[in-house]
């Protein structure tokens, strides 16, 4: 007979959870997330990084040589401020999946930089929209261009679109972030919030707006490359305002590549959270997928940037 109660069976059985804790370590690390998404996330992040910061250096280098302050060049302008705010948080991002190690900032610093991702995705939103519905109301009265005349004027207006937005939203989100997350040792991990139903209705009718909005947008688009192509006939590729309505279109489509999956994904994700760890992991990376929005502008002024490139500007710029 077997003794199953003396000090040997005892050793044993410690040997074999200290074996299967390190199994799990093995596919859960310190940052909470099996070892392939956390390379997953490692590497969309190197990359967002690096084609972010080229995509604002590029385009910052374009803008200086424009001398008018249209709307559209302010929105752009508006634009690039979002990238820069968001991917000077990346960094810190890439450092904590990289070292696999305890996140060491502090709470209240994980809360921003996990928060800045989201706020990141709703700003470029909301002056995506705004530079496309300046751009479809040009092409509906094209003898008057929207232009800012002072650089103060500019100014103003963008200072209050940034006042409205973070003092409505930002103060309350902040405070009310990661209330239920009190492990300081790892970062973002705030869903425990969308256990609650009226956090839950929230984010619904937030996803529901946002793909309903891009819908709209998409209709009057097509409607506005229908008449241009109704117009013209067979010189339509020949005309700049059909040219100008598809860089309207790359816009539609970052916008639908970048937000729409995750928003329609969210709902799925915020329904049926807290079920499964592997959503959770799933949310991380299409979130992070959004973020590749930073390089708008390379695709938007494509042939612009080429010229940019060839020419003396990007060297000068630098």
């Amino acid at each position: 007979m077997i003794d199953t109660t003396g000090p040997k069976h005892f050793t044993r059985k410690r040997v074999l959870g200290k074996l299967s804790g390190m199994i799990i370590n093995n596919t859960t690390n310190q940052t909470g997330l099996p070892e392939d998404f956390r390379i997953a996330l490692l590497v969309l992040y190197i990359f967002i990084f690096l084609a972010g910061t080229l995509n604002v250096v590029l385009m910052s280098c374009m803008l200086q040589s424009q001398r008018c302050l249209s709307f559209t060049k302010v929105s752009v302008i508006n634009l690039i401020a979002v990238h820069s705010f968001f991917l000077f948080t990346v960094p810190f991002r890439i450092y904590y999946y990289a070292s696999d190690e305890d996140w060491i900032l502090g709470i209240h610093f994980c809360k921003i930089v996990s928060l800045m991702i989201h706020a990141h995705m709703y700003l470029a939103f909301i002056f995506y929209v705004f530079l496309l519905i300046v751009r479809y109301v040009e092409h509906s009265d094209q003898q008057h261009k929207l232009e800012f005349h002072r650089i103060l004027h500019a100014t103003i207006a963008s200072a209050t679109v940034w006042l409205v937005i973070f003092g409505s939203m930002f103060p309350a989100t902040i405070a009310k972030y990661g209330m239920t997350q009190n492990d300081s040792t790892h970062c973002f991990h705030f869903g425990q919030a969308l256990m609650q139903p009226t956090v839950k209705t929230l984010n619904y009718v937030i996803c529901i707006l946002v793909i309903l909005v891009w819908s709209v947008l998409a209709f009057f688009q097509v409607y506005f490359l229908l008449n241009v192509s109704k117009t013209f006939g067979k010189a339509t590729c020949q005309r700049q305002e059909f040219w100008a309505q598809l860089k309207n279109v790359v816009f539609l489509l970052v916008m639908f590549f970048c937000f729409v999956p995750y928003q329609g994904f969210r709902v799925y994700y915020v329904r049926e959270y807290g079920k499964s760890e592997e959503i959770n992991h799933i949310n991380e990376v299409l979130l992070a997928v959004t973020a590749f929005s930073c390089i708008d502008m390379i695709a938007f002024a494509g042939r612009d940037v080429c010229k940019l490139i060839n020419s003396r500007g990007w060297f000068y710029c630098l």
